[in-house]
């Protein structure tokens, strides 16, 4: 993309048309490094942005993700980002993780506090040397050379909280930290979504909001996340889920379905960007960016 803007904040702030992009996350052995190569090499004909790769908290996992950041790069010439957290992790060793990520050529950081090794509902506890907050962490990314930075926003509410103000005033304060654009956990609503824009906006704050699509290819995989990230599963949603349920095609079919339909009300309603959480797959995220450019795009707005 010799001729794209520099960063993903160009792309949100001046593109005619929404982006789209795919969160890929990092190997844990040689199987799942061509398990995601393959789904590297079946989604770049698809042209994304931008791709971004998930941070493993501590040790090993850290460096996984440095590792597969760089594999990814090297495999497209969409724009990568790398995730940051705040778990388990001091100041230095922050630090550390963004020189690695600067030396690798990653300009893009996706800066959250990270969920507690007990799960999102356990409660945070700061590491003693550390940040408290995915706030800090933007300041401290800025502080620490010229990347572009991403923030989480939660249509559902976070769960650890569920307080939908807090969430945007959480938001605003991200911005005016530095960061440039949101990307949401998975929901299904697209109201949750547009409520979300409604809240941040009323309190001027202008960040991107990019809307997270997780594909549906099995229930049970799809309940697990949905509770992981305190996302609510429509009623509608689960009826024809389980209508099918017995038919592991039909559940992919419908579930394609759903994200098909949510896409579309959600480009339609203005948002800039979609992200889909392709868990190192291809074929759902394909199959509905296939459905999806059947339909006439929507304007942006």
């Amino acid at each position: 993309m010799s001729d794209a803007p520099a960063t993903v904040a160009d792309l949100l702030n001046n593109a005619e048309s929404a982006t789209m992009s795919f969160e890929f996350f990092p190997p844990k052995d040689d199987a799942g490094t061509t398990q995601l190569l393959a789904a590297i090499e079946a989604l770049q004909p698809l042209r994304p942005d931008f791709v971004s790769v998930t941070y493993g908290a501590t040790g090993s996992s850290r460096e996984r993700t440095i590792d597969a950041t760089l594999l990814i790069s090297e495999r497209t010439d969409a724009i990568t980002m790398g995730h940051l957290t705040c778990v388990s992790q001091s100041v230095e060793e922050l630090r550390g993780a963004l020189g690695a990520y600067a030396d690798a050529g990653v300009g893009h950081i996706l800066a959250v506090r990270g969920d507690p090794p007990g799960g999102p509902t356990a409660a945070w506890e700061r590491h003693p040397d550390g940040l408290e907050n995915a706030t800090e962490l933007v300041r401290l990314v800025k502080q620490a050379g010229d990347f572009c930075v991403g923030v989480a926003a939660f249509p559902d509410g976070h769960p650890e909280q569920h307080d939908f103000d807090l969430d945007a005033r959480i938001l605003a304060e991200k911005e005016q930290a530095g960061a440039e654009f949101a990307i949401t956990q998975l929901f299904f609503d697209p109201a949750a979504y547009f409520r979300l824009i409604e809240r941040v906006r009323a309190l001027g704050c202008e960040l991107p909001i990019i809307a997270g699509i997780m594909p549906v290819t099995n229930i049970s995989q799809i309940e697990r996340f949905a509770t992981f990230s305190g996302a609510d599963l429509p009623a509608a949603v689960v009826a024809r889920l389980r209508a099918v349920a017995d038919d592991p095609d039909a559940v992919r079919e419908v579930g394609t379905e759903i994200a098909v339909e949510l896409c579309d009300t959600l480009l339609a309603g203005g948002a800039p960007g979609l992200q889909f959480f392709t868990q190192n797959r291809s074929k759902a995220t394909a199959q509905i960016l296939e459905q999806l450019r059947q339909i006439p795009p929507h304007s942006a707005s």
